[in-house]
């Protein structure tokens, strides 16, 4: 589990409605950071720094392909970050029970988020 500054990293990255917005774009398809730039009426560079956020914060991945860089979504921390707000609201997994964040998933061995790649 990432610790609370990952986490807060996260909701710092999410708090953005562009990189909401570039998060929408990459869970339907991988794109180049000129793909991406083409649906914002912004700069470049400001693209790169909503990137460079999202990557820091841990919601992105990028790979080298020739000469572009294609980012894709990376569910992990997403899917942390929703399963620790659901626990927070009392609607999460574990929700009904007193146990310790550490502890509330003891026994769901193998079922952790999976990163997309």
């Amino acid at each position: 589990m990432y610790k609370g500054w990952k986490r807060n990293e996260s909701f710092k990255a999410l708090a953005d409605p562009t990189r909401r917005q570039i998060l929408r774009l990459l869970r339907e398809k991988d794109r180049t950071a000129g793909e991406i730039a083409d649906f914002f009426n912004m700069t470049k560079p400001s693209i790169s720094h909503h990137l460079n956020a999202l990557k820091h914060a841990g919601l992105v991945q990028d790979e080298r392909n020739g000469q572009f860089i294609v980012y894709s979504l990376d569910s992990t921390v997403l899917e942390e970050v929703l399963g620790w707000f659901l626990e927070l609201t009392g609607t999460g997994k574990g929700s009904t029970d007193s146990q310790p964040e550490e502890h509330a998933d003891v026994g769901s061995k193998g079922s952790g988020p999976k990163r997309k790649k």
